[in-house]
């Protein structure tokens, strides 16, 4: 036991947060393989804290993807974060951490590489997320996710995940040949790690709409939306 007290203080240091309540850390790296192995003795698992933290997760992650992107509708603000809340992402962020060297597990999952499967690592994850939430509450849990959710937002946005509405756009335009689309900066504002970028479409000369997004990329894939919706192809 004395092993894994030492192991939690180092998750601790990692995390920079020290638990007022060090049982409710403990319970989220317990895997319901160990617990099963204490019998008749009962252990605390993971899989009640992992029901809450996959709910404040979503809640961080909204209410990011909402103030931040405020220009994306609600069906890929949706589609946004269903990819940084997938299982795969959290498994990703766990491994950031080295979570799965902190876990406690039962000897025959140990023997299966249960350290090493995304399935465990991304519940292992939800569940710190709400060990920490009911040990300091959704301030504390914001400040530790976001380092992780901005970057996966920016990557799920940039990687198109959701409709490309720039290629939409192109392809009604070029049915004639002699109009030619093209993207301008027009403004950029904001500190250097909160800046939103506005970028108009041009028709040949003319400015026809206008966007704005957290990245280039971003405000380009929100003007030519406007376009879309402007000739009544945005639905």
């Amino acid at each position: 036991m004395a092993e894994q007290k030492a192991d939690s203080r180092v998750l601790e240091r990692r995390i920079q947060h020290r638990f007022a309540h060090p049982e409710l850390l403990e319970t989220a790296l317990t895997h319901s393989s160990f617990a099963n192995e204490q019998k008749p003795q009962q252990v605390q698992y993971n899989e009640r804290l992992e029901f809450l933290g996959d709910s404040v997760l979503s809640i961080v992650v909204s209410q990011y993807i909402f103030t931040h992107y405020t220009m994306l509708p609600e069906g890929d603000l949706s589609k946004v974060r269903a990819t940084v809340v997938c299982e795969k992402s959290l498994a990703s962020f766990a491994r950031r951490l080295e979570l799965g060297l902190f876990l406690r597990m039962g000897r025959g999952e140990e023997q299966n590489h249960g350290r090493q499967r995304d399935s465990i690592l991304a519940d292992a994850f939800e569940a710190l997320l709400a060990a920490l939430y009911l040990d300091a509450g959704l301030k504390t849990v914001t400040a530790f996710l976001m380092p992780f959710v901005e970057p996966a937002v920016e990557a799920a946005i940039e990687g198109h995940r959701f409709q490309d509405y720039k290629t939409e756009l192109q392809e009604i335009v070029q049915k004639n040949k002699e109009e030619q689309l093209s993207y301008q900066l027009v403004a950029s504002h904001g500190p250097d790690h909160n800046k939103v970028f506005e970028v108009e479409v041009y028709l040949n000369s003319n400015p026809i709409a206008r966007g704005q997004g957290k990245s280039k990329k971003e405000a380009e894939q929100q003007a030519a939306r406007a376009a879309l919706r402007l000739m009544g192809e945005d639905e």
